[in-house]
This record gives C-alpha cells, sequence and structure tokens, in this order.
C-alpha cells in the first residue's frame, strides 16, 4: 500500500499545485501506530502535526476544525463558539462524503463541497506543519505562512481542551 502511493500525487498536493502553493509531499514508508512515529518520520514536534476533524452540527450541516498536535477539542469551548448544545463526530462515510477524503487524510484543502472552517490557535503557532494529503501514505509538508494564504479568511478560536 505505502509503495503504490508514492506514484500517485495525492489530491490535496495537486489542490496546492493549482494553487501555486509551495509544499512538500511526504511519502511514509510504512503506517504510523502514533502521532509521535509520523512527527520523527517527518523531523518536527509532534505540535507541527495539524489534525482536521469534522463535525456533524445538523442534519446536512458540517464545520472542519483544525487542531495542532494530540491536543484534544474542548466540546465544551466548540460549543460555546457555535452557541449550540448538540453536534456529534462525524461518521466515516460522512468524512469521505463530505469531504472526500478518508478519515486520517483529511485536509481543509480541495474538499469535495465548501465547509466553515475552524482552527484553533495552535495551528498557527509553528513556522513549518504537515497535514493530511487526501491519501494514505503521504502527509503535505508547507510552511505555515503559505498555509494562510492558501486558506484565507477562516474562524480562529481556543478550541483546545485545557490541561488538567
Amino acid at each position: 500500500m505505502y509503495n503504490r502511493a508514492m506514484t500517485k500525487i495525492p489530491p490535496v498536493s495537486l489542490a496546492l499545485n493549482a494553487l501555486n502553493a509551495p509544499h512538500q509531499v511526504f511519502y511514509h514508508e510504512k503506517p504510523f501506530k502514533t502521532m509521535a512515529e509520523a512527527a520523527e518520520a517527518r523531523k518536527q514536534d509532534i505540535y507541527q502535526l495539524v489534525r482536521s476533524i469534522l463535525f456533524r452540527v445538523g442534519k446536512d450541516d458540517f464545520i472542519l476544525v483544525m487542531i495542532a498536535g494530540p491536543t484534544q477539542i474542548s466540546w465544551t469551548a466548540l460549543r460555546a463558539y457555535l452557541g449550540q448544545s448538540r453536534m456529534t463526530m462525524a461518521s466515516k462515510d460522512e468524512v469521505k462524503s463530505v469531504t472526500g477524503y478518508p478519515i486520517g487524510t483529511v485536509a481543509p484543502i480541495g474538499l469535495a463541497r465548501p465547509l466553515r472552517l475552524l482552527a484553533d490557535k495552535s495551528v498557527f503557532i509553528p513556522e513549518e506543519i504537515s497535514f493530511g494529503s487526501g491519501q494514505h501514505g503521504a502527509a503535505i509538508i508547507m510552511q505555515n505562512q503559505d498555509f494562510q494564504k492558501v486558506l484565507g479568511a477562516i474562524e480562529v478560536g481556543d478550541f483546545a481542551k485545557k490541561a488538567s
């Protein structure tokens, strides 16, 4: 699986190429069991890895929330920000149909349909970040300033769960 991925350009890279956005594709030699393993292979700190998590906030209404590293999203903070008491994480099938990407490869770029994008402020701290490429076996690495240019105006807040 991982060798075949090396011959195919990931969909997020294709979208970034179309936007003339500088980035690199990092191909994994094997699947990773932890974020720490992925960070080490990419020669990055674990907080440079950005996860994109899809939430269903209504019948056919979804939002994509980005957060850095292993930090968990605070459901309380997210609900308060959205002014909404009910929401769920999207199912595996919803993630694929709404974003166009399988779980574990989702990025806020080149989505199958427009989505409201939210980011925890931690996403914009490192100079260089990595995130899903839209396919298993590869990740996108890019400078945060270029990432921000591609994203444009998004909603940034404090959505991380506080350490207890």
